[in-house]
């Protein structure tokens, strides 16, 4: 389904032009996630730093025709492009959006709240997908522009829509919710999570209402929904009051399941969920009471409800067998979702052969013949390299069609491809899978990871561009980035790192020494990246891999020139560094002068920046010295530049500076812990996300008696009976012994637990006396959400530098994206 160029227009209220009969089926707003653009429209949207108009070129070169921009655009430079111009280019968006909600009667379920949308939305997929052809948000499309592209997915044969709207400021549910047009609301909660932009919970709440102005009924949890709710349609609540439709009586948390007990109409009723923990009853509960509503029998909704399977919404991306990278993205299968794991798939394979394991897509109304097409022009579009497919119908399709650009490979089921393939197939590359739940791709990962012990640090690489995009909010639009991926990206992981913040176009990376750079260019990084601690040994790797040295003393720059003389090559780019009182590494300021005249004299090379080190941005009590820092840099680099007769890029602000001293930003800022989460600053200001999650998982827990004693040096001495778990981390890993001794805590269950007697090399023991139900293979926070990098690092007397840098290599590292 889709609509001409013109029709558009007129959706738009524009007239008077002739925009021409295109047919646009796909609404485009990143330039990276273009798959079919002859019959792509791209919003040009304007960001903090950039103008929409600066991608059009990029987007120009990858087929795309069509174009709607809310700024004049010189079309010279575009033949053959048709720009429609708007006030607003996401207003046109949603506009666009609401016309084509209004081209279906069928019923739409509204979600909102503020935890918990994107799982009560799955489970309603996965309890309604027997009944109903349904379209829903993919992932947590949930924002303003997240919202018209969710609800432009709607079609002909969808009976169900079900779409969450999230809001982070007054005014924008309005708009979403002309966009959805839900007939049926529900309100989960009304929590603390994105409060930035409301005076308090009773204005958060009147806004997420005004989504559900128009509906017949909406779904209200209401012990979590305690602010005054002023909603038109029927209202249908559950909660422990006698005054809630579904009242909750009792519930009853045993090892993986809970027993509720409730009355539905007067009458008692026993409800059995597969989970265990508060948010995800709650989640159920809100379900099961939609599907009462919508008038299911009881006996079918228990049923269906035991059948809920865990919904991990995000893309991970871990080690696998042979030097692969495993994409595991199975917990849904449909084109839409396809389309974001193809997108993922690519931008971080680089120049690496990329192979995709897909099962039959059982989540689509195409005739098997138009369906599958569509996943062949995907796969020709992403440039895959080898096709796996399982499933009868997806076999049928393949074995039907002859030439395909890639290696085709066809299986009824998993467990024939587990019996015919083995682990040599695959080699030096990057594997998506994905996969209909009822094909158990989950014996695939497990077959396919690499196998290390169970303690893993996983890495958020949304919430590293979530903390970029914070940071650049902070800079002048012309001031460049230098990231910050040294120390393998601060122990995070600096390929897939610098992959995500290559597709974010920051202008420089950094890295400490030559080899972190040649990884680098090896996985496909194009970026210019600055070396820190060049020396002699490594010129031929600057020079082989396009590395630029950070030059520091007379006896490198002499080193390096005599190099570049012998091979012949001039004006090779590097990067200036000044002492202003850091006393570490850098030029004196009265070297300057004799320096840029060998420069200039000898001209081997070209001064691409100057930088300087500010020794203690953070700290207000030595805002002097750095003042002091930033002027004797400046009169430095006014002298670089007249004896070069050329301007160059000046450095000196690094994290904290970012925050606390915006004049110090000059034309390029480096970014480094900030990236990973971590306020140098401390300050209140920025809400940054958490990046790095170690977790590990209890190997034994046992019980002892009074006087008894735990590990080495028996220095874990117990003054009662208690509960004792050995978790799978100690200091080779990187938890540091200063941690011992109830110095340190885990979280287990949800509680914090003290570490109990000395860290040993691979292993530590939690004293979980008071923390119930606790056994071997449970999880355990080591730092994250609960438990910060900061204060772990507080709590071991260093920094979070040292933490995050000093988690050892041989501790897994898992990639996602949410």
């Amino acid at each position: 389904m889709g609509y001409s160029l013109q029709k558009i227009a007129t959706i738009l209220e524009l007239s008077g032009s002739d925009f021409g009969n295109n047919l646009i089926q796909y609404l485009v707003t990143d330039s990276r996630k273009i798959v079919f653009p002859e019959h792509s429209l791209f919003f040009a949207i304007r960001g903090p730093r950039r103008t929409g108009a600066s991608f059009i070129s990029e987007v120009y070169q990858k087929g795309v025709r069509s174009f709607i921009v809310d700024e004049p655009i010189n079309k010279l430079p575009y033949p053959g492009a048709i720009f429609i111009q708007v006030p607003n280019s996401i207003e046109a968006l949603q506009q666009i959006a609401a016309y084509h909600r209004t081209q279906f009667n069928i019923p739409v379920i509204g979600i909102t709240g503020s935890n918990g949308k994107t799982i009560v939305k799955e489970w309603l997929y996965q309890l309604l997908q027997a009944d109903y052809n349904i379209v829903r948000s993919p992932r947590s499309y949930n924002s303003q522009i997240g919202v018209p592209l969710s609800v432009w997915q709607m079609d002909e044969f969808h009976t169900l829509g079900i779409f969450e709207a999230g809001i982070s400021t007054k005014g924008e549910m309005e708009s979403l919710a002309t966009i959805i047009q839900p007939t049926i609301g529900v309100l989960i909660n009304i929590g603390e999570a994105h409060s930035e932009g409301f005076i308090d919970k009773n204005e958060k709440a009147v806004e997420k209402c005004l989504l559900f102005k128009n509906v017949e009924s909406v779904i209200l949890a209401k012990d979590y929904c305690n602010q005054p709710i002023s909603i038109n349609g029927k209202i249908i609540s559950w909660g422990t009051a006698a005054d809630n439709a579904l009242q909750i009586l009792s519930v009853n948390k045993l090892l993986n399941k809970s027993t509720v007990i409730a009355l539905w109409n007067a009458t008692e009723i026993h409800i059995t969920i597969p989970f265990s923990d508060d948010a995800s009853i709650q989640n159920t509960l809100t379900c099961f009471t939609i599907l009462l509503q919508m008038g299911y029998e009881l006996s079918v909704i228990q049923q269906r409800i035991l059948l809920l399977a865990s919904v991990d919404m995000r893309m991970q991306l871990r080690k696998a067998v042979n030097n692969c990278f495993l994409l595991d993205d199975s917990y849904s299968n449909d084109k839409m979702s396809l389309v974001l794991a193809l997108n993922y798939l690519k931008e971080q394979s680089g120049n690496n052969a990329t192979t995709v394991i897909l099962s039959d897509i059982a989540e689509s109304q195409q005739q098997d013949e138009d369906l599958y097409r569509n996943v062949v022009e995907l796969l020709v579009s992403k440039q895959i390299t080898t096709f796996y497919g399982i499933g009868n119908s997806i076999t049928k399709y393949f074995k039907n069609q002859s030439i395909f650009p890639f290696k085709v490979y066809l299986y009824p089921s998993t467990t024939g491809f587990l019996q015919h393939v083995n682990h040599q197939s695959f080699q030096n590359e990057y594997i998506l899978l994905k996969g209909a739940r009822k094909f158990e791709f989950e014996q695939i990962a497990h077959w396919l990871e690499e196998k290390v012990h169970q303690t893993v640090l996983e890495i958020n690489l949304t919430a590293i561009v979530n903390n970029l995009k914070i940071y650049q909010s902070l800079l002048s639009p012309q001031t460049k980035i230098m990231a910050m991926v040294k120390a393998f990206s601060y122990g995070s992981g600096a390929g897939e790192v610098a992959r995500s913040l290559q597709q974010q176009q920051v202008d420089y990376l950094a890295v400490a020494y030559a080899d972190e750079g040649v990884e680098l260019r090896k996985v496909g990084i194009s970026l210019p990246i600055m070396v820190m601690s060049a020396d002699e040994n490594t010129f031929d790797t600057l020079i082989n891999y396009d590395l630029e040295p950070e030059i520091f003393s007379f006896q490198l720059y002499h080193a390096f020139n005599n190099y570049l003389l012998k091979q012949g090559i001039k004006k090779y780019p590097i990067h200036v560094k000044l002492n202003t009182g850091m006393n570490r590494l850098g030029f004196e300021p009265s070297e300057i002068t004799a320096l840029m005249q060998l420069i200039t004299e000898q001209k081997t090379m070209m001064v691409k920046s100057v930088m300087s080190h500010l020794v203690a941005s953070e700290d207000a009590s030595q805002d002097e010295f750095t003042k002091q820092q930033v002027l004797l840099f400046n009169d430095t680099c006014n002298i670089i530049e007249l004896i070069l007769g050329y301007s160059v890029i000046k450095h000196i602000a690094n994290t904290a500076a970012i925050l606390r001293n915006p004049s110090f930003q000059f034309n390029m800022v480096r970014l480094g812990i900030g990236l990973y989460g971590v306020d140098s600053a401390n300050s209140s200001e920025l809400n940054l996300q958490t990046v790095a999650t170690l977790k590990t998982t209890v190997a034994q827990v046992r019980t002892i008696k009074e006087g008894e004693t735990v590990g080495y040096g028996r220095k874990g001495l117990v003054n009662n009976d208690s509960t004792i778990a050995t978790v799978r981390i100690g200091y080779a890993d990187g938890y540091s012994r200063k941690l011992g001794n109830g110095i340190g805590k885990m979280l287990v269950n949800g509680q914090l637990a003290p570490v109990i007697g000395n860290i040993c090399m691979d292993m530590t023991m939690l004293n979980v006396t008071n923390i119930p139900s606790v056994k071997a293979g449970d999880i355990v926070e080591v730092f994250g959400n609960n438990i910060t990098v900061q204060e772990l690092a507080f709590a071991a007397e260093t920094i979070s530098y040292d933490i995050m840098t000093g988690i050892s290599q041989r501790v897994k590292r898992v990639y996602f994206e949410e």
